[in-house]
C-alpha cells in the first residue's frame, strides 16, 4: 500500500492563507503603482530627500557590488553572520544568545513540569504558549536590567506539539484530534507577561513573580469603541455584545508610551468551522472578505461559537487590536474596536507633535491594505490612568499610494463618501466591523501583504513591511508594488507631510526590493555594499533602535527558497550606506525569526523563535516534520523532548549597545 502523504505544516497552511487574498476589488494596485512611478523616475527622484542618495548612489545587484566604490559607512559595526541553515542558531561574533523561556516552561507560580507526553490543558494555561511572536519590554523605573517582558502566541501547530498526529492526512488528523488537544492548544494560544532580571550579565526569569500572567483563548476580553454592543457583536454566550472569550492568532503589536501592551489578531478565520453554512449565512459575503470558515482547526466540532452556523456573530468579535496593561495582572484586556477589523500584523506608532496618538497598521493578506488611527484626543503623558480610553475615539484611514511618489489617507468614517446605509453601513460599528470592504469602497491601494509597521522617532519615517505576494500578475503591478510574482517581498518608507502624523497626505518611496540580487531575473536591490550573506527575503516584523537604526526580522526563507534560514538583518537607512543589510542572527532549521525588541540602553536584543524543527515544504523531497521527527531538537537537543518555540536574549559579554 503506498504511503499516505502527510499534511503540510500548520505554517505552510497560514501562509497560504495570507497568500490567498479575498479583495475583489479593481482599484491599481501597488505594483500598478509602482511600475508607474519608475517609467516617471526624474520625477520622482525629487519627491523624497533620501532620494538625492540615490542618483548618486543607485541600488544595485550583488553582481555588479562593486561597480561603485564607496566607503562602508554604515553604523552597524558587528562582523556579520554567514548565511545557512542547520539545527542551531548563530550570532555576530562577540555577542551570546541566550534561551529565555521556552514553550512549555513555568510561567504562574506551582506550575508542574512540562512534560511533552502527557500535556493537559490545566498545565498549558500555567506555562509559557506555543509560536511566540511580538515581545514587548516595561522597563521598571526606567532600569534596563529588570522589568516585564510581554509576549504574542500566535498559533499552535498539532503536527509538531502532539505525539501521534504529524504522520497522519488532513482527515484523518481532524478525526484524531480530542477534546482535550482542543483545550490544551486554546491554552497555548495568547500571551504571556513574565517578570525578567539581568543579574551578572545573563537574563532570569522571576519567578513566582506578582505580574505573572496567562491570556489565553478563553480568557474574558471587554470590547469597546464603536463595535460595543453592535447587533454584529451579539452571541448567545454574549447577548449584549460586549464581552468576548480570548483573543486569537495574535501576531505582532507595540508598546504604548503609558506602559500598556498592544496585541494583535491576525489569522483569525481559520479558527471558523463549518464551511457547509455558509451559503446561508446572512453575512457571507463578508465571511468570504475575511476569509471564513478556513477550517484549520476543528475547535467549532467541539465548541459551538467557533460553528459559524451555530453562531454566525462570533468571527466578528476577533481580528482587533487588543490592550493589556502588564502592570496590573487582575485587569481585563480590552479589544479596541476603533482601531478597525482585519487581519492585523502590528501597531507601531508615536506620540504626534500635536499630542495625539498616532498607529499605523497593515493587513497581512495580498492585495490588502495599510491603515493608521489618529487618536481624539492628546496623550497625557506622566499619567497612565488619563490614557485609559485614549484609543475608543479617533479616526481611522486607509492608504492610497500614488504613482508621484505621493499618497493620502483616506477616512473610514460612517457618513463621509460611500460609506452610508444604501452601501451596508449603517453606523461607524458597520465600519470598523466590517473595515476591509469600507476600505474597499474608499479605492485603498491593495499592496504585497502589509506586515509589521514602525515609525522612526527622529526622522518621522514610517517603514512598511511588504513580505510578498506570488499572485500578483504582469497587469497588476504599480508603483508601490513593482514585480509580478512577488515571491521575497520589499519595504517602503513612508514620510507624513510636514512630519506631521496626523496628516492626510505623506510620500513615499522604496527602501530595498528584497530576494537574492544576483539573479536579474528576481529583480532585488540592495545597496552594492551588501554582501552575499546581507541580502534577505520576505520581511515580516522590523524595529526601530535608540539610534534610529532599522532591524528586520523575516518569514519565509529557507534552504530551497533562498538558501538560508530566516533571521535579523541590520538595514542601513540613511546616508551613502542607505539600502546596505548585513546578518546579526540566524535561526535554527524550520523556524520564524519575531518580534525583535530591544531594552532602553540597547544592550539587550530579544527575539522570538518560532516553530523550529518543522520541514521545508518547498522542497519536494524533504520529509514532513512532526512531533517525533523535527528537522531539529533546537533548543534542548534532547531525544525526549520536541522542538519548542522559545524566547533569545542576545547580549555582549561584559556589557555594550547592541552593534555598536
Amino acid at each position: 500500500m503506498s504511503q499516505i502523504k502527510p499534511t503540510p505544516s500548520t505554517s505552510r497552511a497560514i501562509e497560504d492563507a495570507e497568500d490567498a487574498g479575498s479583495n475583489p476589488v479593481k482599484t491599481p494596485t501597488i505594483g500598478d503603482i509602482v511600475a508607474a512611478r519608475l517609467s516617471r523616475r526624474a520625477l520622482g527622484r525629487g519627491l523624497l530627500a533620501v532620494m538625492a542618495v540615490d542618483a548618486v548612489l543607485p541600488l544595485t545587484s550583488a553582481s555588479d557590488a562593486r561597480a561603485v566604490e564607496v566607503g562602508d559607512t554604515s553604523r552597524f559595526t558587528f562582523a556579520e553572520v554567514t548565511a545557512g541553515s542547520d539545527e542551531t542558531h548563530h550570532v555576530a561574533q562577540g555577542y551570546d544568545a541566550d534561551v529565555l523561556i521556552r514553550w512549555g516552561d513555568g510561567v504562574l507560580a506551582d506550575v508542574k513540569p512540562f512534560s511533552p507526553l502527557k500535556q493537559t490543558a490545566d498545565d498549558q494555561a500555567q506555562q509559557f504558549g506555543y509560536n511566540n511572536d511580538f515581545i514587548g519590554f516595561l522597563p521598571f523605573d526606567g532600569k534596563s536590567d529588570h522589568g516585564l517582558l510581554v509576549v504574542n502566541h500566535e498559533y499552535t501547530s498539532a503536527e509538531m506539539m502532539f505525539p501521534g498526529l504529524g504522520a497522519l492526512d488532513k482527515d484523518a488528523r481532524r478525526e484524531a484530534i480530542t477534546l482535550e488537544h482542543v483545550a490544551t492548544e486554546m491554552m497555548a494560544h495568547g500571551g504571556s507577561v513574565i517578570e525578567v532580571k539581568r543579574v551578572d550579565g545573563k537574563w532570569t526569569v522571576v519567578a513566582s513573580s506578582p505580574y505573572a500572567r496567562r491570556i489565553t483563548a478563553d480568557t474574558v476580553i471587554e470590547i469597546s469603541g464603536p463595535a460595543r454592543g453592535h447587533i454584529k457583536m451579539q452571541t448567545v454566550a454574549d447577548p449584549t455584545g460586549t464581552r468576548v472569550s480570548g483573543m486569537l492568532n495574535n501576531c505582532a503589536g507595540a508598546m504604548t508610551p503609558w506602559g500598556t501592551w498592544l496585541t494583535c489578531e491576525e489569522n483569525i478565520n481559520g479558527y471558523f468551522y463549518n464551511k457547509s453554512a455558509l451559503d446561508a449565512h446572512p453575512d457571507k459575503a463578508a465571511l468570504k472578505r475575511y476569509g471564513v470558515p478556513a477550517e484549520w482547526y476543528v475547535w467549532g466540532k467541539f465548541h459551538d461559537r467557533f460553528d459559524i452556523g451555530r453562531e454566525p456573530n462570533e468571527a466578528n468579535r476577533f481580528g482587533w487590536v487588543v490592550e493589556i496593561d502588564p502592570r496590573e495582572p487582575n485587569s481585563t484586556p480590552v479589544k479596541r474596536t476603533a482601531l478597525g477589523r482585519f487581519k492585523h500584523e502590528g501597531a507601531g506608532n508615536i506620540v504626534n507633535s500635536d499630542g495625539r496618538f498616532v498607529v499605523y497598521q497593515g493587513d497581512d493578506e495580498r492585495f490588502d491594505y495599510v491603515y493608521k488611527f489618529v487618536t481624539r484626543d492628546a496623550v497625557v503623558l506622566g499619567d497612565p490612568k488619563a490614557n485609559k480610553n485614549l484609543l475608543d475615539h479617533g479616526t481611522l484611514y486607509v492608504a492610497r499610494f500614488e504613482a508621484d511618489g505621493t499618497g493620502r489617507w483616506l477616512p473610514l468614517v460612517h457618513g463621509q463618501g460611500p460609506l452610508f446605509a444604501a452601501n451596508g453601513f449603517i453606523d461607524q460599528g458597520d465600519v470598523v466591523i466590517f473595515a476591509r470592504q469600507a476600505a474597499d469602497l474608499l479605492g485603498a491601494t491593495p499592496m504585497d501583504r502589509p506586515e509589521d509597521v514602525d515609525v522612526n522617532p527622529t526622522t518621522h519615517s514610517v517603514y512598511v513591511m511588504l513580505t510578498n505576494n506570488s499572485k500578483r500578475k504582469d497587469s497588476q503591478i504599480d508603483a508601490a508594488n513593482p514585480r509580478s510574482n512577488n515571491k521575497f517581498g520589499h519595504i517602503i518608507e513612508l514620510k507624513p507631510d510636514g512630519n506631521d502624523h496626523a496628516a492626510v497626505t505623506f510620500t513615499w518611496n522604496i527602501l530595498v526590493t528584497c530576494g537574492d540580487p544576483s539573479i536579474a531575473a528576481v529583480g532585488a536591490k540592495f545597496n552594492p555594499l551588501t554582501t552575499k550573506d546581507g541580502w534577505f527575503g520576505m520581511p515580516d516584523n522590523c524595529a526601530v533602535d535608540a539610534l534610529g537604526r532599522l532591524w528586520i526580522a523575516t518569514d519565509g526563507n529557507s534552504a530551497s527558497r533562498t538558501g538560508r534560514t530566516d533571521g535579523v538583518w541590520a538595514l542601513e537607512t540613511e546616508g551613502a550606506a542607505r539600502g546596505t543589510s548585513k546578518l546579526f542572527y540566524r535561526v535554527p532549521v524550520g523556524a520564524e525569526l519575531c518580534g525583535p525588541c530591544f531594552t532602553p540602553d540597547m544592550e539587550t536584543l530579544f527575539v522570538a523563535v518560532q516553530h523550529p524543527g518543522e520541514s521545508d515544504d518547498d522542497d519536494p523531497n524533504a520529509k514532513p516534520a512532526s512531533f517525533e521527527t523535527p528537522t531539529t531538537r533546537w533548543p534542548d537537543f534532547k531525544p525526549d523532548m520536541p522542538a519548542r518555540s522559545a524566547i533569545v536574549a542576545i547580549t555582549k559579554p561584559g556589557g555594550g549597545k547592541i552593534g555598536v
